[in-house]
């Protein structure tokens, strides 16, 4: 397995130049300004590209590896994907991620309303969760952590679908593989 180096300067450069140009058209679109948005390469895992917002902050975040792996199919399709999140967010506020608002703000930039892509992700760096398995009086569930850690903190409660009981904690387990045998 070839290990997946991030993409260098320029092609970050590129895709700037892209998500600014693609923010740059909304606003001749729509005839409105649209503030530019933060951009980080800080992205790691199995995800192309995600939009974050907390609170007053925005940011637009991008893989680097996968960008690196598949520059050119990024930059048509995961750069306007990402671009039509922030712009429905500022148009239209809460809605369905890939709702009626942001399928027309992809047609409007001239994109294909897509929701996620089937890339081969060998040899770039994703991350290892650990799994915990939960379990009830008919079965044993394995559920991520991130679940496990918001039952823990009495967030939530969890339910057999089957005999509709609480699960109950048995034990780790470590890093799973995924369909190619990495572990994810």
């Amino acid at each position: 397995m070839n290990k997946i180096e991030p993409i260098n300067e320029g092609q970050k450069e590129c895709v700037i130049d892209r998500t600014r140009y693609l923010i740059d058209e909304a606003c001749k679109i729509y005839q409105r300004n649209f503030e530019l948005i933060s951009i980080d390469f800080e992205l790691k895992g199995r995800v192309a590209g995600m939009y974050r917002t907390n609170k007053n902050q925005r940011v637009i975040r991008y893989n680097p590896y996968i960008f690196a792996k598949y520059f050119e199919d990024n930059l048509g399709s995961t750069v306007p994907h990402e671009v039509a999140h922030y712009l429905t967010d500022i148009m239209f506020g809460h809605s369905r991620p890939h709702g009626e608002e942001w399928c027309g703000v992809m047609q409007a930039l001239g994109a294909e309303a897509s929701r996620t892509c089937d890339y081969d992700l060998e040899g770039i760096p994703v991350r290892r969760h650990q799994h915990h398995a939960y379990h009830c009086s008919c079965m044993t569930h394995e559920i991520t952590s991130r679940r496990h850690n918001k039952i823990q903190k009495n967030k939530t409660r969890c339910f057999c679908n089957k005999c509709h009981e609480e699960l109950r904690w048995f034990r780790i387990i470590s890093a799973i593989p995924d369909k190619s045998g990495q572990l994810i």
